[in-house]
């Protein structure tokens, strides 16, 4: 029987993340899920991913602090050898006017989803490279439509964080084209999830944009799910330096 692959998914416990856990336990990945500090909600996924037949390992870490990725990615070596990555850790601070926005929101969501996520790439590019060792595999970057629409009056920092992203995306998947590894990123537009009452404050922003989704819908976190194992696997072998928009055409 050959190995499983072994995937790490950064903020993995909740939303897009515990959702890309859970599809990908089924389709026969092992995980490594990591979470910032909610560790029942990451041990519920991970006890799902485990009834679905994973190896799991649950490890709180903030993806914005270079000692915890670290940390995180020495606890991957220990429980296997990584093949996938899903840079999905991310933070939009609360909602509001760039001039209005205090710049520790700023700062710690540039920590988080761009220092934090390029950092991320960089250890994983580490493990994956064939020039360094590894046996190839792929990431996935979670980017956002944001990083099209820009996001005014609500978080312009956000929208700028994941360009940063589309940025990273590039540029590392052409690096790493001939090693073995390919690297793309999903685009969500407006998905069901937490986020925009947790991180936001603004409860009601999914029924405010919802008119302004061509499909008149709000997408689902298995759909980006969807998307996301359709990159990882091997069905997207010629897909590299690609994002991918899943936003009911917004």
């Amino acid at each position: 029987m050959s190995q499983r692959p072994l995937l790490l998914v950064t903020g993995g416990s909740r939303g897009i993340g515990a959702a890309i856990s859970l599809k990908a336990a089924q389709a026969g990945y092992d995980l490594v899920i990591n979470y910032r500090s909610d560790h029942a909600a990451a041990e519920a996924v991970a006890q799902a991913a485990r009834l679905a037949g994973a190896r799991v390992l649950a490890r709180a870490g903030d993806m914005a602090r270079e000692d915890d990725i670290a940390a995180l990615f020495a606890a991957v070596d220990d429980f296997g050898r990584l093949t996938h990555l899903v840079n999905n850790a991310g933070i939009t601070g609360k909602s509001g006017r760039l001039a209005d926005t205090d710049p520790a929101i700023i700062r710690e969501t540039i920590d988080v989803n761009v220092t934090g996520a390029i950092l991320v790439a960089r250890e994983a590019a580490r493990r994956l490279s064939t020039r360094l060792g590894g046996l190839g595999g792929a990431i996935v970057n979670m980017s956002s439509a944001a990083a099209t629409l820009g996001s005014p009056g609500e978080y312009v920092w956000y929208a700028a964080s994941k360009a940063a992203i589309d940025g990273l995306t590039y540029g590392l998947a052409r690096e790493l084209a001939t090693e073995g590894v390919r690297v793309n990123a999903i685009q969500p537009g407006m998905v069901d999830t937490e986020i925009h009452a947790r991180s936001t404050g603004d409860a009601g922003r999914v029924e405010r944009i919802r008119p302004s989704i061509p499909m008149q819908r709000i997408g689902t976190a298995e759909e980006i799910a969807d998307a996301t194992l359709y990159l990882l696997s091997d069905a997207a072998s010629y897909v590299t330096a690609s994002i991918l928009r899943v936003a009911g055409g917004r």
